[in-house]
């Protein structure tokens, strides 16, 4: 599916006017994901571990800022003109730092800046932020995965995976990031139910989420 309609969740304002014979010019609009905001942290007395997220890797196609679609399993295309307004790695980022603090499981979650005041240290990969175009319907599909490490040892304590497909109702482009924005706040939480946090230093726990 590729559409050229206007809707968007954000818009970048601009006129769009007449330049001669060139006709008329076309100016990009932009998307985001709207994840709400994870609730605030059950209260949980004693000391905790703390944690920082490292920003999530990705592809070299999601990182060139344009929505991707699969027309088929072997193909990546890229919309001309439906583009990010924020880098989806950086977005995903947050947004498990987010979910990793209200799981109440860390005394402090921070985004990774070097600092080796922390106990543990997640380092992730957002896999797939894709409309999917074959199989039947359109459909969009987001696949991370991701590990913790013992900050101070560099022991992995624990990695998961997971991915969430999820349908698009609506068929046009703010329609598809209204369902990738589903399928990563699912997949987000797979991934994350896997996650039992031991104490600083402890032996790997060996656990996967399953896809």
């Amino acid at each position: 599916m590729r559409t050229r309609l206007a809707a968007a969740l954000i818009t970048l304002t601009v006129p769009i006017f007449m330049t001669g014979c060139l006709g008329k010019v076309k100016y990009p609009t932009y998307y985001t994901l709207d994840l709400p905001s994870a609730p605030d942290p059950p209260v949980r007395a004693g000391t905790r571990p703390t944690v920082a997220v490292r920003e999530f890797r990705s592809p070299v196609y999601l990182r060139q800022g344009a929505i991707v679609y699969r027309p088929s399993p072997e193909q990546v295309g890229l919309y001309n003109y439906q583009r990010w307004a924020v880098n989806p790695s950086e977005f995903v980022t947050r947004a498990t730092a987010d979910r990793l603090r209200a799981t109440g499981k860390f005394g402090e979650v921070t985004i990774y800046d070097g600092r080796a005041d922390v106990d543990f240290v997640v380092t992730g990969r957002l896999e797939k932020l894709d409309e999917i175009d074959y199989e039947g319907g359109v459909n969009a599909e987001v696949a991370l995965s991701a590990q913790m490490t013992d900050f101070r040892s560099g022991k992995t304590i624990w990695t998961g995976e997971a991915s969430q497909v999820d349908k698009v109702d609506k068929r046009t482009v703010a329609g598809v990031v209204a369902a990738m924005t589903d399928a990563l706040d699912g997949a987000i939480q797979k991934l994350l139910a896997s996650l039992a946090v031991p104490a600083a230093n402890a032996e790997p726990l060996g656990d996967r989420a399953q896809r």
